[in-house]
């Protein structure tokens, strides 16, 4: 196998293991399709891979919309955050301060304790680093990852 094969299987394994996570933030947005809200999603950087396919995919995520600085947001949405970096803090404060619940996917942030569901990215690096090849963080195939693993609990929730 070679070395970039090696390394993203080992980030898909790794974050395999998170499905409680996965479940856990499928439940917060779904409340916002059920309610006939908005799951909004606030892609930063290199991460807003996953609001083309959440929008513009042939099975788009249900009731997504792509959150802007100028989106309402009202008790019934929800927010989905992605965040390389710590892009998505200044957002998760205004939201925890609005009492608005929202997930959050990141590689850095101050504000994760303030997310009803979070994950943390930066643990990949370690998983993508050997002496053969550069660092390598490929945040957006991390996200999608992500985005796959919740939608499908999301479309079972809303089976179910």
């Amino acid at each position: 196998m070679n070395p970039l094969t090696a390394r993203f299987t080992r980030l898909f394994e790794s974050l395999s293991e998170r499905q409680t996570v996965f479940d856990s933030m499928a439940g917060i947005l779904a409340q916002a399709a059920i309610a006939e809200g908005t799951i909004f999603i606030a892609a930063f950087g290199e991460m807003k891979a996953v609001s083309a396919v959440a929008l513009y995919s042939k099975d788009p995520l249900t009731a997504a919309a792509e959150w802007s600085p100028e989106s309402i947001v009202t008790g019934t949405d929800r927010v989905w955050i992605l965040a390389p970096g710590k892009e998505g803090d200044d957002l998760a404060r205004r939201l925890s301060d609005a009492g608005i619940p929202f997930a959050f996917v990141a590689s850095q942030s101050d504000e994760s304790e303030l997310a009803d569901a979070f994950l943390l990215l930066n643990d990949q690096k370690g998983l993508l680093q050997d002496d053969s090849m550069p660092a390598l963080v490929p945040y957006a195939l991390a996200a999608l990852y992500v985005y796959y693993a919740v939608k499908l609990s999301i479309d079972e929730l809303m089976a179910g």
